[in-house]
């Protein structure tokens, strides 16, 4: 196509008309551009999102308040984050893939489950069926709009999603059992011990969802941090750790092996959800070291130890008479073992001096790799099921 020439006035007009276009942009950007983002220091990359910026640096990148572009993936600040996400998404799994035709026969057996093994059965997943929902939200609601970091971003979407595949699992195997789905995804409103954990944590999350807040200042970042310890290192550090074990070991027995294989599968999941939370948290504390401050310290030792009483607590509602090779009372030892590893993860004393683990099997069941599982059903490495690893 030929070009068409334009007299020398027409040019200069045409160019008078894109520098006032490319003004009205500008001014239209300043009208569209939320007042937070030129006032708040803690803006979002979307929030700060300026026509012609340099280039994002890794020195400009933090976990929380920071102003740098969200949009740019890279470069990367926080390798542990992306690794974790590629990971976790190597791992992936669905609950459908696993067989339940051996668990439904033995549910509807008389004689095939104690009433003290149903009661585990039951209990757990009226616990955990909205368990991982409420942690779901609270990542999606309340977490993720306060972490300023892609890469850490990225992971949180995948936590979220692997939450609600866990609310699946749960599901499939309520289904599958044949239980009255109503009543166990509502024991969390009616059984105390399960009542209980989910009131304990409602309080840490409500208020970081409230649309006003936002971090910026020593409270609000103080908050911030106290909910992620207290999701992170209490609900799926220590809350979760009663029923896996009492769920896995009826697997090792061979009883219930499909219901135990979606929970040993879960438990690979939140075993690095866990671990991505403490490097958050440790992160968190490196770039704000003042708020790591010797009264917040005793205050996260203090919510440690009610996650301790609450867990032991519904280890006992759980299994008030205990089963084979499990009891009450080795679940205290093991609570508070737990719990010492936990503060140590973050840099807080252990708590209970002493204290062993009377279930080293459950280590064994978190770091297993290639060989078959104890259910003898199928092969539970994942993809790069060799690079998972675990402190416990």
């Amino acid at each position: 196509m030929k070009r068409q020439w334009l007299p020398p006035k027409c040019a200069q007009l045409m160019i008078q008309l894109v520098k006032l276009a490319n003004k009205e942009r500008m001014n239209m950007t300043a009208v569209l551009t939320p007042p937070a983002a030129k006032t708040r220091g803690g803006a979002t990359g979307l929030e700060a999102l300026e026509m012609g910026a340099a280039r994002i640096r890794v020195d400009d990148k933090k976990i929380i308040n920071c102003r740098a572009d969200l949009n740019q993936l890279v470069p990367f600040k926080y390798e542990w984050a992306w690794d974790k996400y590629l990971v976790a998404c190597a791992n992936h799994w669905m609950p459908t893939e696993i067989n339940m035709t051996a668990d439904v026969a033995l549910w509807r057996s008389n004689d095939g489950l104690t009433p003290d093994e149903r009661m585990i059965i039951e209990r757990n997943l009226g616990f955990f069926s909205t368990a991982d929902s409420l942690v779901a939200n609270n990542l999606v609601l309340a977490v993720y709009r306060h972490i300023t970091n892609p890469e850490c971003r990225q992971y949180l979407l995948r936590q979220a999603f692997e939450e609600a595949l866990h609310t699946h699992a749960y599901q499939y195997v309520i289904e599958s059992l044949g239980m009255d789905e109503g009543r166990v995804f509502n024991m969390y409103r009616e059984l105390p011990a399960v009542a209980h954990k989910a009131a304990w944590a409602l309080p840490f999350t409500e208020s970081l969802g409230d649309p006003s807040f936002h971090t910026g200042t020593f409270e609000a970042n103080q908050r911030l941090l106290r909910d992620l310890i207290a999701f992170y290192v209490v609900f799926e550090g220590i809350f979760f750790y009663v029923g896996f074990t009492q769920v896995l070991s009826l697997g090792r027995r061979n009883k219930m092996v499909g219901t135990a294989e979606q929970f040993q599968y879960i438990l690979r999941d939140e075993s690095m959800h866990l671990n991505f939370g403490i490097d958050v948290i440790n992160q968190i504390k490196i770039e704000n070291p003042e708020l790591w401050s010797a009264s917040f310290q005793r205050e996260m030792i203090d919510i440690i130890r009610q996650g301790v009483d609450l867990e032991y607590q519904y280890a006992i509602d759980t299994m008030p008479r205990g089963i084979l090779g499990l009891n009450a009372q080795m679940f205290r030892e093991y609570l508070e073992y737990v719990a010492n590893r936990r503060c140590s993860q973050i840099g807080l004393a252990e708590q209970y001096p002493g204290a062993t683990n009377p279930f080293p099997w459950m280590s064994e069941m978190i770091d297993l790799k290639k060989e078959k599982n104890f259910f003898e059903t199928r092969v539970t490495e994942y993809q790069t099921g060799g690079t998972l690893s675990w402190d416990e």
